[in-house]
């Protein structure tokens, strides 16, 4: 009987310098904010995304999960945090989250927050983060903000 072989995984952080390095992380993005979530596409990408550090999870080669860190002084704000829909139940989201919190880390972040959808605060708080404030919505999708000391 032959083994299923699992996809080769890796993740790799994006220069945003170099050009054409973030079109994966968009394609990621698009498919499932977009297409599935239904967010305009002119609020789910904006200028931070220049400025930001992006997390690009590959399968095979193709882009299959991807996240973004802003820092903003001695607070860091994660985000656009997504798995493709057949890739999801494996541990690849939480993945995503762990390699932000390290770069966020290494950059001398003493907290990071984040803006998670309200059915995935308990995906957040098993990486140790707590929810605070009340509920929002932020392109119609229902959202608490929540926050990690490192």
């Amino acid at each position: 009987m032959e083994k299923k072989r699992e996809p080769s995984m890796s993740i790799k952080f994006i220069d945003v310098n170099r050009p054409g390095a973030l079109e994966d992380s968009f394609y990621v993005r698009r498919e499932v904010f977009i297409k599935e979530q239904n967010v305009p596409e002119e609020e789910e990408f904006d200028e931070l995304d220049l400025k930001a550090h992006h997390a690009i999870v590959y399968a095979n080669a193709k882009p299959v999960a991807t996240g973004r860190l802003v820092q903003n002084g001695k607070s860091c704000l994660i985000g656009r945090i997504c798995v493709l829909n057949e890739c999801r139940g494996k541990q690849i989201g939480k993945l995503v989250v762990e390699k932000l919190l390290e770069k966020a880390a290494e950059i001398k972040a003493e907290e990071v927050h984040v803006h998670a959808q309200t059915h995935a605060v308990n995906f957040y708080e098993k990486l140790g983060f707590t929810a605070y404030g009340d509920t929002y919505l932020e392109s119609n999708i229902e959202r608490i903000s929540m926050v990690k000391n490192l």
